[in-house]
């Protein structure tokens, strides 16, 4: 986990629990800025200090980051940087900022990255437990997680994938457009596509592989569609969005609808009108 990190960030998160750790925040000459817990802190060289006793990361080393993350080839993971993040061996999703460069309207390359948001995965057994009580006991459903960011929305549906993996045994197709979800154990009846967008993950998979059930992370308005043929085609979904209530979600394609309250906490679970369920 964080391998590629240079050797002074690398030393700073050493003193701090992995387990607690979300999210790092690399930004050139900078205070170093970690999510530990929920609460956000600096780090410097010997863990959680001060803003100005925290290490201030160079725009070298936010360029060692990147190439190490590349697996030393930046060339092999373009598409990914076009869209704005790199994926770690491990799943960490590396989140970019910098100057964005177009072609014929399309973003060619970006340069001169100045930020990482680095989102480390945890993989949390049993935190699915009362979802998949509450939604999924009694037969399949599609649910649809919805939540700000950084609210623990991948994590359950990992866990919710390995709990309807170990106990349906169905078919269990993984759409992992950022090769984050896949970080971790899915089950023993799930298949993965990586680095596809979700309409070609979703029709190659349902051609291919004939799920039962398509998980998928982080919908965008343009991904209802692949929801959709899912769902018409028989398939159960279940998928996440950066929405903060029912009425936001551009198309009810779900049977339920699973608002968090804090991380990994369930607020609500509303039914396909919007109407609250036990």
């Amino acid at each position: 986990m964080l391998e590629f990190l240079p050797p002074r960030l690398k030393s700073a998160v050493r003193h701090v629990n992995l387990n607690l750790l979300y999210e790092l925040r690399v930004r050139a000459e900078k205070p170093l800025c970690a999510n530990l817990g929920g609460e956000y802190v600096f780090l410097g060289e010997s863990g959680v200090c001060s803003e100005r006793e925290a290490l201030r990361p160079e725009s070298a080393e936010i360029e060692e980051i990147l190439f190490a993350a590349s697996g030393y080839s930046v060339y092999s993971v373009e598409n990914q940087i076009r869209r704005g993040f790199l994926t770690g061996n491990a799943g960490e999703r590396i989140g970019i900022a910098g100057t964005y460069v177009y072609e014929n309207g399309s973003v060619l390359s970006v340069r001169s990255v100045t930020s990482l948001c680095i989102r480390i995965p945890h993989e949390i057994e049993g935190c699915a437990e009362e979802i998949y009580a509450r939604c999924l006991r009694e037969k399949m459903r599609s649910l649809l997680l919805l939540a700000p960011p950084g609210e623990g929305k991948t994590t359950l549906l990992r866990d919710l994938t390995r709990l309807v993996c170990a106990r349906k045994k169905i078919n269990v197709l993984v759409s992992d457009e950022r090769g984050e979800l896949s970080a971790g154990d899915l089950g023993e009846t799930s298949d993965c596509i990586k680095f596809a967008d979700k309409l070609t993950a979703f029709t190659a998979g349902i051609r291919a592989m004939r799920p039962e059930l398509i998980v998928t992370d982080e919908l965008l308005p343009e991904d209802y569609p692949a929801v959709r043929r899912a769902v018409e085609s028989g398939i159960s979904v279940f998928a996440s969005a950066h929405l903060t209530s029912y009425r936001d979600v551009p198309e009810k394609l779900f049977s339920r609808y699973i608002l968090l309250g804090g991380l990994g906490k369930i607020a609500r679970i509303c039914g396909e009108g919007g109407e609250d369920v036990a």
